[in-house]
């Protein structure tokens, strides 16, 4: 059978394959040199000049000649809510229900997460425990130019919101000054306190180190371009920062039971994303994989990003023959995907096999775009295998734990001694005649 998409088809049962598909997963963000410079300049110069250097660059990078004062370069909320009864009735109403549905999951995630802390009581009376507190002030960032994203306002927003953050900051780049109405009424809708027309890395540097105009914040979340993905790295330690994003990646396993058409449009949601995006398919049935093939033939046509998902499709997408699915689910776990989906009879049973997912799909009704948007759990998703090590965006991200520690005197008696021995091993005597001060 011959296909006209070029695919990268492999077999687990292929001499070499282990090493082919590390090749396959291999991406390194290329460290430009001229970007790596341009960061670092701009970086400096907000630091030191301050809303001058940011006007300057968003003058010149967004092209916005027009503006001579920082004042200009802030959406007031009154613009918010007047952009919220600018769009459609339907448009209105699927916001308004995505973000009810990505609140009630966070909710429900502020509470298992034990968000209001714990104590327990020694029976000398010594307490110790946690207290969880959220961050005061939160920067979110908000791509634009290309593309406009009113989901990553919900999915950064509202967990932020949930957490109790007192002030969210959003940034998002106008390019030639037009203003994208569905970002700002997610941003209304989510509770986004201010909203200022910034983008890149002087937009990074205004968050992390503060200007007149622009308050520091104390954690920077939200995909951007790779002069954000920079500046966010290069600014870590100043303040915090949820993860640089790489490539978006949706890896399918499937039993050969859904419908062809459904798994090749599953891999086009991610491959329609960028040149870079990443869509594997893994199935022991080998038909079906050339039926997949054939659906993926005969629908890119009809899809308007069809030159990025074909570039996609042949520079890093695979449909993958394995010898069953538990094989299909070991793959799975070296893959460590940003999207994985289960789409098979028993979704739950092969769940229970995979330790390393940004987020799992189970069953053929969960298409992964339904996470994207309104299912409720974040979109914000470990990638390039960095899921074997962190998680999703979460009510955690927005929040920070002290240790409790209340010493009875009784208490005292016994850990100073311990405490003492210690720190004279390691010899730190201040150490210990502070714990010795207190026994009797």
């Amino acid at each position: 059978m011959s296909f006209t998409t070029a695919l990268t088809r492999l077999d687990s049962t292929q001499s070499g394959f282990a090493q082919t598909l590390r090749q396959l997963l291999a991406f390194e963000a290329s460290e430009d040199a001229a970007i790596d410079q341009s960061v670092v300049q701009i970086l400096q110069a907000v630091k030191t000049r301050g809303d001058t250097a940011v006007l300057e660059y968003t003058q010149r990078f967004d092209r916005l000649s027009g503006i001579s004062s920082m004042q200009a370069l802030e959406i007031p909320q009154e613009d918010l809510h007047a952009a919220l009864a600018s769009i459609s009735n339907e448009r209105r109403s699927a916001l308004e229900a995505a973000a009810q549905r990505v609140r009630a999951y966070h909710e429900v995630q502020k509470r298992e997460c034990g968000s209001a802390g714990f104590s327990y009581t020694e029976a000398d009376g010594t307490v110790l425990g946690q207290k969880v507190t959220p961050l005061d002030r939160v920067g979110i960032y908000v791509p634009g130019g290309k593309a406009a994203y009113p989901s990553s306002v919900l999915m950064n927003a509202i967990p932020a919101k949930v957490a109790g953050v007192r002030e969210i900051i959003m940034v998002v780049p106008t390019p030639d000054g037009v203003r994208n109405p569905l970002v700002l009424a997610a941003a209304a809708i989510a509770g986004v306190d201010r909203v200022f027309t910034i983008g890149g890395a002087q937009a990074v540097a205004a968050l992390a180190y503060g200007t007149e105009s622009i308050p520091q914040v104390d954690k920077i979340v939200g995909p951007g371009n790779a002069y954000v993905a920079n500046a966010k790295r290069r600014v870590f330690g100043t303040v915090g920062i949820d993860m640089i994003a790489g490539p978006s990646e949706i890896l399918v396993l499937c039993d050969g039971t859904t419908d062809p058409d459904w798994v090749a449009m599953d891999l086009f949601s991610q491959a329609e994303h960028d040149e870079l995006a990443q869509s594997i398919l893994l199935c022991p049935d080998a038909a079906y994989i050339d039926a997949v093939h054939a659906s993926i033939d005969k629908l890119i046509a009809t899809m308007p990003r069809a030159e990025i998902i074909r570039t996609s499709l042949k520079d890093r997408g695979a449909l993958i023959k394995v010898r069953d699915m538990q094989e299909a689910c070991d793959i799975a776990n070296e893959i460590a995907a940003e999207h994985l989906e289960i789409s098979a009879e028993n979704p739950q049973q092969w769940a229970d096999q995979i330790r390393h997912a940004g987020a799992m799909f189970l069953g053929r009704f969960s298409s992964e775009s339904l996470g994207d948007y309104c299912a409720g759990p974040n979109h914000v998703l470990p990638t390039s295998r960095t899921a074997r090590f962190s998680s999703p965006l979460g009510v955690y991200d927005f929040q920070k734990r002290s240790s409790m520690i209340q010493v009875s005197e009784q208490g005292a008696q016994t850990l100073g001694k311990i405490a003492a021995e210690l720190a004279y091993g390691e010899g730190l005597p201040a150490h210990a005649r502070s714990a010795e001060l207190r026994l009797k």
